[in-house]
């Protein structure tokens, strides 16, 4: 009889970890001195050229030193969604997809708080009902007026149960008894890296495939959603559920 491999999505013993209530630290900026400044002038006022004859063209060059950019880097990035040769989009290891980098010479570091997995969960006679978005609530995009409403969502999960594992090209998020207290989800994150074979390996896509394992005494019914609105027009994701 043949044996076939079945990937429970567990995550391997030795990845990279983060709980999702923990907090990505600002990357701390750094200042050149004057004699740096000094050296470097000829190459600055250079830059400076470029950004202009780009700016002229409407265009906007892809390396700016003169520009600030909106949202500052942070140490929360995670396993990239595909692209190894095409651009990509991240996927901080909090849940949120950010990090935008499908047009060439262009990068949008802002996440999309939008872009969002749900679940809905309701035990047997109806008696318990849980539902939560699969991120912790504690962005600076939520609760502003230009949030869209997406701060009215159900923001429940705290994040101290929950863990991020990350091993190139794949990535697992396990929800250990978030946001039900018997309920265990497993998120597994793929993105195509398929050895001698780099145009496939290329391609700006990915799958995710979630398993529910009910470790209570009442059945449960779950409602799983995502939001993906923003993909359609830079990537295809693909979403599955399993239930044990």
């Amino acid at each position: 009889m043949t044996k076939l491999d079945f990937d429970d999505g567990t995550p391997p013993e030795h990845a990279w970890r983060r709980k999702l209530s923990s907090h990505a630290n600002r990357l701390k900026e750094f200042n050149v001195t004057f004699r740096e400044a000094f050296k470097m002038m000829k190459l600055g006022l250079r830059l400076w050229s470029y950004v202009r004859e780009e700016a002229s063209q409407g265009r906007k060059a892809p390396i700016d030193p003169f520009t600030r950019e909106s949202s500052k880097p942070s140490a929360s990035q995670g396993v990239p969604l595909g692209g190894m040769g095409t651009g990509s989009i991240s996927r901080g290891f909090r849940g949120e997809f950010k990090h935008w980098q499908i047009t060439p010479g262009s990068c949008d570091m802002s996440p999309v708080m939008e872009n969002q997995f749900s679940i809905f969960i309701t035990r047997e006679g109806g008696s318990k009902k849980y539902s939560s978005v699969l991120a912790p609530g504690q962005h600076d995009g939520l609760k502003k007026s230009s949030d869209d409403g997406i701060s009215s969502w159900d923001w429940k999960l705290r994040g101290d149960r929950s863990t991020y594992h990350a091993l190139f090209p794949r990535a697992w998020t396990v929800y250990d008894g978030e946001p039900d207290p018997e309920l265990k989800l497993s998120c597994r994150q793929i993105s195509p890296f398929i050895p001698h074979n780099y145009e496939e390996s290329s391609l700006p896509v990915s799958v995710f495939v979630y398993t529910l394992v009910n470790t209570g005494k009442e059945r449960a019914q779950s409602q799983p959603s995502n939001d993906l609105g923003e993909f359609y027009w830079w990537t295809f994701t693909s979403v599955w559920w399993s239930c044990k």
